[in-house]
């Protein structure tokens, strides 16, 4: 007889209708995050839209005032030390102690975790992310700073990187040493929180995405889900006369020049797209989906509303 096991795996961050206020600013308003074992979760929002604030509950660095919050089945403000243990958090902005030198303060924030700094990738990750740690922190660049705490967290073998920009400052050869090394980490089973500005690194790394507006999720799930759910773009080249692709349902945004016609498609009227571009004869045609970007604007757009 055959039995069949499925395993079931707590997320490793899980927020159900999060609530933060300050005052009269309502910083969460009902947030809904699930950040599952193993994948890159993409947090996005403009400034002021929940994600710092997120992050600093996430960290037990405030207390919410409803929902559920938890990070490896634990409650970030009661459990912060035991979630600290298997988390490493990168900011944005990076503030050093100016008297130590580079390379001390690397040793120092891993020696807090009980790690020994000989024992880990840390001379590799310096030579990756070409950082002199002789130099005290006070002479750093900002980019340099940002190394420095990257080179700590990507060093330690955690099982959360929670990365608040990380690559604020990096140029772009050091974002791609960035984007490197973090998918060996993830490949070695390490879970990335990652909230960036920078859409197209999302886009590269990102299992999944939570767009997120007002201290409210608007968009949650894979690229591939929510480009479903919008319009794809298609310019087409055709033999005969163009056709009339505006009085389709579904089209939009048609624009005509001599025999190329472009026009936005919801994904239920592509057939009749085609079908339309084939009987004029179709000597090119591409189609593209929204890319993160544009996902990410339509989530912003003044119509739109928090679910």
């Amino acid at each position: 007889m055959l039995c069949i096991v499925r395993v079931v795996t707590d997320p490793v961050v899980h927020i159900e209708q999060l609530v933060k206020t300050f005052g009269a600013t309502r910083a969460l308003d009902g947030l809904d995050l699930t950040v599952a074992v193993g994948e890159v979760h993409g947090f996005l929002g403009p400034n002021g839209a929940g994600k710092s604030t997120t992050i600093r509950a996430l960290l037990g660095l405030l207390r919410t005032d409803s929902g559920a919050l938890s990070a490896f089945g634990m409650d970030p403000w009661a459990d912060s030390v035991a979630i600290h243990r298997r988390l490493a958090y990168v900011p944005g902005d990076v503030n050093l102690w100016p008297n130590l030198s580079g390379g001390e303060t690397i040793d120092m924030l891993l020696r807090m975790r009980g790690i020994e700094p000989a024992g880990t990738r840390r001379a590799e990750l310096l030579e990756r992310f070409d950082l002199d740690p002789t130099k005290r922190g006070r002479a750093y660049s900002k980019g340099n700073r940002q190394k420095v705490a990257l080179v700590a967290a990507l060093a330690a073998d955690v099982d959360l990187l929670v990365l608040d920009e990380p690559t604020s400052g990096l140029d772009p050869l050091m974002e791609q040493v960035f984007a490197d090394t973090l998918a060996e980490r993830v490949a070695a089973g390490t879970t990335v929180l990652l909230s960036s500005h920078i859409l197209s690194e999302v886009e590269r790394l990102a299992d999944r995405v939570t767009i997120i507006r007002a201290g409210r999720a608007v968009e949650s799930g894979t690229l591939a889900d929510l480009r479903h759910l919008r319009r794809s773009r298609v310019v087409a080249e055709v033999v005969g006369e163009v056709p009339g692709l505006a009085r389709l349902h579904g089209v939009s945004d048609v624009h005509v020049d001599g025999r190329t016609v472009s026009c936005s498609v919801e994904p239920d009227a592509m057939t009749d797209v085609l079908g339309a571009l084939t009987a004029a004869g179709v000597r090119s045609l591409t189609s593209a989906p929204p890319t993160l970007e544009e996902l990410f604007l339509e989530a912003y757009r003044p119509a739109a509303v928090p679910r």
